[in-house]
């Protein structure tokens, strides 16, 4: 079986990565999206939703892949890789930036395994989606629908709302 992961903190979710993970679908027998759950991070300011939020958002939105399952990991994602016996990381590439970094670390995943990394040029009407954005975007009321899952858009705009209200 060929099976690749797709790791990232998704938080959150895009349609931009829903557009990698589909696509890996088609090329990989299974598609594990991996969910860092690093605890010291998970109470980060950065970070809007907690990884079981995360989690549960990311089951939802790739429900309609048969092939595609969501599962959280801690430490490097090239050692989550030889628990599941994965043989590809897969990496969407928004544009040169990404690519500069991506390079870099999967050089290091290549010098630290077996694993290979594919690269996946980003559908162009996303490729300047990012969750970061999306989240400061929505912060301010920007639009973000269209960017995101209706069912995360919900969770998103409900989160910034209580923050505001707490704040």
């Amino acid at each position: 079986m060929r099976r690749a992961v797709c790791p990232g903190s998704f938080d959150p979710v895009t349609n931009g990565h829903l557009d990698i993970f589909g696509r890996a679908a088609a090329l990989f027998d299974e598609v594990v999206v991996a969910v860092g759950v690093n605890k010291s991070k998970s109470t980060s300011s950065n970070r809007l939703f907690g990884a079981d939020e995360r989690m549960e958002m990311l089951t939802e939105a790739v429900a309609p892949w048969g092939n595609v399952r969501v599962q959280g990991f801690t430490g490097l994602v090239t050692d989550f890789c030889r628990e599941i016996d994965a043989q590809a990381i897969v990496k969407g590439l928004r544009g040169s930036g990404d690519y500069d970094y991506e390079l870099q670390m999967a050089q290091m995943n290549a010098h630290l395994t077996e694993v290979e990394t594919v690269f996946l040029m980003t559908d162009p009407s996303m490729s300047f989606v990012s969750s970061s954005l999306v989240k400061e975007v929505a912060s301010f009321g920007g639009d973000v629908s269209g960017l995101v899952p209706d069912a995360v858009l919900q969770r998103l705009t409900t989160r910034i709302e209580e923050r505001r209200a707490g704040s």
